[in-house]
């Protein structure tokens, strides 16, 4: 009797020790699963708010948990220390990275931790298209809020011979060698005009100069002739199937020591953008400059414009072709003459056709 009131005790102390283990467990499970959920759950109106944190180099996990707390994206530091205690074991080689972070409360504590430890860091981006010049590009980066667009420009003035020893000398300004691209950069972080130079430079030696060096011993061209060269390639060329015949249009002229009579280098000199209602005038055209390539023979001093990979090819690999003259459509397209006359003529029956079709878009006059 005693031994079956002995075991009877036994068995209802185990059942009592299961129960508070399956009760502790069960509250355990509980407790994880809230603390390590997003906070924004709690809240449609938060739902997928992102928050922009920044991790100093050398902050430990403890005070990045601290961190994400205080700024509302992970509900409890606690819980983050156990999580981060289990990737630091699971991953002995890893580590949280520094840097600046987009974080939303939409993402589970998990999910942040991953990307910190992955060093996602938040992108900023910006492009720069080809065809721009200087100053065009400084305006950008100033109605985009990176900095000033004069800063850009000193920055651009600022020729980094010791970094990029391939640079022409005696060179007054970047111009033509800012690659024009789309580029990342972390975000939050502060940008310089002199990082984005940089930055432009680098891809300008990743992408354009090897082209040119591959091929320098096909061509007469230094490289800031090339450049040059393929700057005004860039402006003049709208339709990509015309873009090396109008390179072979100029490598003509050029051969017989004709100017090259390029309109966009009128524009460069002057600053003035002309459109088929107000095209340049024959006192611009005329107006001396070392950039107006009417009435000063060979290349510009520098490139009017940053050219693209296909304009760039397409200096090196001009049309075999014996035309010396093109004239806008002003639909993308080009007329190309052999003669001088051929030429004139193209050029009246461009205007004639704008002129009539001004006309008819002028409002009828009232009586």
């Amino acid at each position: 009797m005693k031994i079956a009131k002995s075991v009877a005790r036994l068995s209802f102390f185990l059942f009592l020790v299961g129960a508070a283990l399956g009760l502790s467990a069960w509250r355990a499970q509980a407790w994880w699963s809230f603390a390590s959920s997003p906070v924004a759950s709690q809240s449609n109106s938060e739902q997928g708010k992102r928050v922009l944190i920044q991790i100093p180099q050398g902050t430990s996990a403890q005070q990045i948990g601290q961190e994400l707390e205080a700024s509302g994206l992970i509900r409890s530091a606690r819980a983050w220390d156990v999580w981060a205690r289990w990737m630091m074991w699971q991953k002995p080689d890893g580590g949280f990275q520094a840097g600046n972070y987009e974080l939303s409360t939409g993402d589970s504590l998990q999910a942040i931790a991953e990307k910190i430890w992955n060093g996602e860091v938040a992108q900023r981006s910006f492009t720069i298209p080809e065809g721009w010049s200087l100053k065009q590009m400084a305006n950008y980066f100033e109605k985009q809020g990176f900095f000033k667009a004069q800063d850009f420009l000193n920055a651009a003035s600022q020729i980094p011979n010791a970094e990029f020893p391939w640079l022409p000398p005696n060179l007054p300004f970047l111009e033509g060698f800012l690659y024009p691209d789309t580029y990342q950069i972390e975000a939050g972080s502060a940008i310089t005009p002199q990082q984005v130079v940089r930055q432009m430079l680098n891809r300008f030696e990743q992408v354009a100069l090897p082209i040119y060096n591959q091929n320098r011993g096909k061509t007469n061209l230094s490289l800031l002739q090339w450049v040059t060269l393929a700057s005004i390639v860039e402006k003049e060329a709208v339709i990509p199937d015309e873009r090396n015949r109008i390179s072979g249009v100029f490598h003509n002229r050029l051969k017989k020591n004709m100017t090259l009579g390029s309109d966009p280098t009128v524009e460069y000199a002057l600053g003035v953008q002309q459109t088929p209602e107000n095209p340049l005038t024959y006192a611009q055209v005329a107006t001396p400059s070392p950039y107006n390539t009417y009435v000063t023979p060979g290349l510009p001093p520098t490139p009017i414009a940053a050219p693209g990979i296909a304009s760039l090819k397409a200096t090196l690999e001009p049309e075999q072709t014996d035309y010396l003259y093109f004239v806008a459509r002003y639909d993308g397209s080009h007329v190309f003459s052999r003669t001088l006359a051929e030429h004139e003529a193209a050029q009246g029956k461009i205007r004639d056709r704008i002129d009539n079709q001004a006309q008819k878009e002028q409002p009828a006059k009232t009586r």
